[in-house]
């Protein structure tokens, strides 16, 4: 067997040279014709004696090849039956003892079959993927729970259907069960393995799964072994809500772990069911606020964190639009202590925001301007507030707007150590001024009643706009946001004295800046009023224009 596999381990390890790697992927082409060649493909990925990344380079040709071979557009096999059967049979038990990232591999193929064949052509998968699995053995039952994930979670993106329900209950009647007897012999498990690192950290791996599996057989709808369950089901999730570990924590401040992980697939699942099964879940709902406000406000700002912080404000802005349990938020009390110590620690500037500004630009811009920061804490927190706002629209904005006065104020005392808090502050009034979805073409167009934007920008902005010198970057660029995220709102008048700022702010020697500006430019000689009429004349645009050429080539 090893002689015959030789000529393709060959060929799999020239691809790992740049040198040859075109020649010995139009080789490899030329053998994947060959009868034979996805078993020879598995049988090189399952075989020790070859060099790890020879392995893995094996098992992604194979996913490729699997990709794009296993079906004709009508549903047909394109591969000789034989190697079907002998596939199906060798994969899921090949997939379960190789390392991560063949793991991964090897899984997108069987996600890929699935696609194709399950459950009607595979209705022995679920059976087999059960078989295997043990209260004890740990490395196993993640492979097995690796592959089950692999297939569920193509449900969740899925309009509902009677052939996608008839899948769902095929795995329901033969997978529910076990599930639910492995989640209680893993917390089992857990228990007993609570000091010993290595154990610990494979079972939360494996704990890991069960929540995504959890997630998975939910998606569509409520289980009904789940909802005869939900109460000790309930009772685990809280339990790894608040559960810590010192051994799962991390030494690496940007790195998440095992706990945050968890945690957070815990608050996406949560989200879930607050969405869909309020009905019932909703007696189960107050212990998860609770247990959320503890973790939100004795959680670090270390940014390992910030997909559990993201998550479990996911959770509460789902909360809140719940009229039943929206109340817990109503006292203004309450608001105020939400928003000073959920709502603030989360929109002010970290130090990793910072370096994110000066170090890598282009990416601050991507999450700011192009929708890439959905999962960062200041959008969930952000969301959190506006939903607030929009069930008690007067108390929150007089609470926000006390906040945005305040650091105004420090800001005003000490302008070049305190200029972070005027960032949350502008931040702050942002959030509660802008109401409804921005447009890209008007950005937002409908606005909170008890503010004014006009006088936020004359009181708070325009001088960070005319100032040449002693204003930070960062503050620069939030005044030419507010531009960009108001235009609609801001006058015509206004504009007339804005824009040559903007066209002043193209040349500056900040990269984010510059770039804003040219966003913001761009955006607003696009801006018509109510009579179609442009907000920019074009007598403005042909005075400006060299202006604009000169800076933008200096």
């Amino acid at each position: 067997m090893a002689d015959d596999l030789a000529p393709i381990v060959q060929l799999l390890q020239a691809t790992l040279d740049p040198r040859q790697h075109k020649q010995a992927e139009a080789a490899l082409r030329q053998e994947e014709k060959k009868p034979g060649y996805s078993l020879q493909l598995l049988h090189i990925t399952a075989n020790n004696s070859y060099p790890y990344n020879t392995r893995l380079s094996s098992a992604l040709y194979f996913k490729n090849f699997i990709k794009w071979n296993w079906t004709d557009e009508d549903g047909n096999y394109k591969l000789q039956e034989k190697d079907v059967v002998t596939i199906k049979q060798e994969l899921i038990s090949l997939m379960i003892s190789m390392p991560p990232g063949i793991q991964t591999q090897l899984g997108e193929a069987v996600s890929v079959i699935a696609d194709s064949d399950f459950w009607q052509r595979w209705d022995t998968l679920v059976d087999d993927l059960v078989s295997r699995l043990s209260p004890d053995n740990i490395v196993v039952n993640v492979g097995v729970l690796q592959v089950a994930h692999s297939i569920f979670k193509r449900w969740r993106p899925l309009f509902r259907s009677d052939e996608l329900f008839t899948e769902i209950l095929h795995v329901l009647d033969r997978f529910g069960k076990p599930y639910l007897a492995l989640f209680e012999s893993l917390d089992t498990y857990i228990e007993q393995s609570r000091n010993d690192k290595e154990k610990i950290t494979q079972a939360f791996s494996q704990l890991n799964l069960m929540i995504k599996l959890f997630y998975d057989l939910s998606c569509q709808d409520l289980p009904a072994i789940f909802e005869d369950h939900l109460g000790p089901i309930s009772s685990l999730l809280l339990k790894y809500l608040t559960y810590d570990n010192p051994l799962l924590h991390t030494s690496d401040d940007s790195e998440s772990g095992p706990l945050e992980f968890v945690k957070a697939g815990i608050f996406e699942a949560l989200v879930l069911y607050v969405q869909k099964y309020i009905d019932a879940f909703g007696t189960h709902v107050n212990q998860f606020i609770g247990s959320s406000w503890n973790l939100l406000t004795t959680i670090g700002e270390d940014t390992k964190y910030d997909i559990l912080v993201n998550r479990a404000l996911q959770f509460l802005t789902s909360v809140a639009r719940l009229p039943e349990h929206s109340n817990a938020f109503k006292n203004e009390t309450t608001l105020s202590q939400v928003t000073e110590k959920v709502i603030l620690p989360n929109v002010s500037l970290r130090e990793s925001d910072i370096e994110m500004f000066e170090d890598e630009p282009i990416e601050f811009i991507r999450r700011d301007l192009e929708g890439g920061d959905s999962e960062t804490r200041r959008r969930a927190a952000t969301d959190f507030l506006r939903q607030l706002l929009e069930n008690f629209e007067a108390s929150v904005t007089n609470i926000v707007i006390r906040y945005s006065d305040h650091y105004l104020a420090e800001y005003s005392k000490s302008p070049s150590d305190q200029w972070k808090s005027k960032d949350t502050a502008i931040y702050l009034f942002s959030a509660i001024a802008a109401k409804g979805v921005a447009t890209t073409t008007h950005g937002v167009t409908t606005t909170n009643p008890l503010v004014s934007i006009t006088d936020f920008l004359q009181k708070n902005l325009a001088s960070d706009l005319v100032a040449t010198t002693g204003i930070h970057p960062l503050l620069k660029v939030d005044a030419i946001k507010f531009l960009y995220s108001f235009r609609s709102i801001i006058t015509k008048e206004q504009w007339q004295e804005i824009l040559p700022l903007l066209v002043q702010h193209l040349g500056s020697s900040v990269y984010v800046v510059y770039t804003y500006a040219a966003v913001a430019l761009e955006r607003v000689l696009c801006l018509t009023d109510n009579q179609g009429q442009p907000i920019i004349s074009a007598s403005e645009i042909i005075r400006w224009r060299h202006s604009c050429w000169n800076i933008s080539f200096s």
